[in-house]
């Protein structure tokens, strides 16, 4: 018989831990032994008068903005944590059946991200959500240190790290050490906010509304946090505000980066403000070692070299950075002693 390994329960199959990156935007699932094995848009689509489940994740946000009066398009998350307790609750056990397929009747045990600072009631909605999507036990960590075990940081000895997860509803600003936040915030801004930004821009400038996933698409094309490397090009199409009636704009690289300053300065304020707070040994190892960028986020083009040239201290993307949070959940259950001391569950 093959030797158990100390601190594991022979209860949990290989296949039957699930950790997951409860995001705004998008929900990753990491599946002990493969890795990270599905990621889709955290959207629902619900029929309007009888909640019929119609659509999860990529199916459901192709219609946002596209329904009939009689579907509605829902993102049951905001700025990290639960909005709608129930379509959350649906989205859950769609996203964790879809993850056990083919595997018989799996009860998993479930660990899921949550932000910094979320309450106690918030942390008992997302384990309660998790426990009747058909988690057989579930626990919570705060997101930055999930992205930092996902980062590859080694959050558990006794030097100072810091991480900035930049994710869809929330940036996460935190410093770790002994694998706890030693000092941390919690921004409301995220890659959400930089779309309603270029949103903003548009209807100001050109009297032009467009959608969130125009916005989007803007960002990531031609989006830079800095002054643009390339002189590019992007056409936003929308809905002149003066006529009704459809119209399209060619807008510049540097007309979007002037659009995202609001919300780039506001992430460099909350980074300052939590390294003022940092202990004197602290920040020495942070001087030496940087910061590590995590969340979708951290893919803004040249957001690394603002941060870098504000701060004055190095600073690294992630490899994967959207996978960080997901990757750190599963690491995490990988290392049951260590995941019970930075773990939360009810």
């Amino acid at each position: 018989m093959a030797n158990k390994k100390p601190g594991f329960s022979l209860k949990f199959g290989i296949n039957k831990d699930i950790g997951i990156d409860l995001g705004t935007a998008n929900t990753l699932v990491f599946l002990k032994g493969k890795g990270v094995v599905l990621t889709e848009p955290s959207v629902v689509a619900i029929h309007a008068h009888t909640n019929e489940l119609l659509a999860v994740g990529d199916e459901a946000k192709a219609m946002i903005g596209k329904t009939p009066s009689n579907i509605i398009a829902i993102r049951p998350l905001k700025d990290g944590v639960i909005a709608d307790f129930n379509i959350t609750k649906m989205m859950l056990k769609y996203f964790i059946s879809k993850t056990l397929k083919g595997m018989g009747f799996v009860r998993p045990r479930v660990l899921i991200g949550v932000p910094l600072g979320i309450t106690q009631v918030e942390s008992r909605a997302v384990i309660e959500a998790a426990i009747q999507a058909g988690a057989k036990e579930a626990f919570v960590i705060e997101e930055p240190v999930a992205a930092a075990i996902g980062a590859g940081i080694r959050v558990y000895e006794p030097v100072g790290n810091m991480i900035v997860d930049i994710g869809g509803g929330t940036t996460e600003v935190a410093i770790i050490s002994l694998g706890g936040v030693v000092v941390g915030k919690s921004l409301r801004v995220g890659g959400d906010e930089m779309n309603q930004a270029i949103i903003r821009y548009m209807k100001r400038k050109y009297n032009l509304e467009v959608g969130d996933r125009t916005a989007e698409q803007a960002k990531i094309q031609i989006g830079y946090a800095t002054e643009p490397n390339r002189n590019e090009k992007f056409l936003i199409r929308g809905r002149n505000l003066a006529t009704g009636l459809p119209n399209s704009i060619e807008v510049s690289a540097e007309e979007i980066s002037e659009a995202l300053s609001e919300p780039c300065n506001s992430i460099i304020e909350t980074i300052r403000s939590t390294l003022e707070k940092s202990p004197p040994e602290i920040a020495a190892d942070i001087m030496e070692t940087g910061m590590v960028l995590a969340g979708g986020g951290a893919l803004l083009k040249n957001i690394d070299l603002l941060i870098s040239k504000v701060t004055d201290m190095p600073v690294h993307i992630a490899d994967d950075p959207l996978a960080c949070v997901a990757k750190g959940t599963g690491q995490a259950l990988e290392r049951i002693n260590l995941l019970k001391r930075i773990a939360i569950s009810y």
